[in-house]
């Protein structure tokens, strides 16, 4: 992509998946995409330096249930937010 961006996409156990990003970075940010289980597989193990979120408004009882089994973020991680005009909140996790 413009700007040197590369994609690739990759099926493993995620402690496999991540060393062989963080090696073919060569010393620069590893960003890994997914869905809720994706970031929640690699929460549970403790792979994340940063978290961004962004929580849209909606009717409680619906939307992905994040935070099930994933206690002590805050005390691992600090937490910024800010609040869209859209009404949307993006919280940053930050280790």
């Amino acid at each position: 992509m413009n700007g040197g961006t590369t994609f690739h996409f990759r099926d493993g156990a995620i402690q496999d998946v991540l060393s062989e990003a963080t090696a073919a970075a060569d010393g620069r940010d590893v960003r890994v995409g997914g869905g809720i289980s994706t970031a929640r597989s690699f929460l549970k193990a403790g792979l994340v330096d940063e978290l961004h979120i962004g929580i849209a408004p909606i009717v409680l009882g619906r939307g992905n249930r994040v935070w099930d089994d994933l206690r002590g973020l805050e005390q691992t991680h600090t937490m910024s937010t800010v609040v869209a005009e859209s009404g949307t909140i993006h919280v940053t996790f930050s280790r």
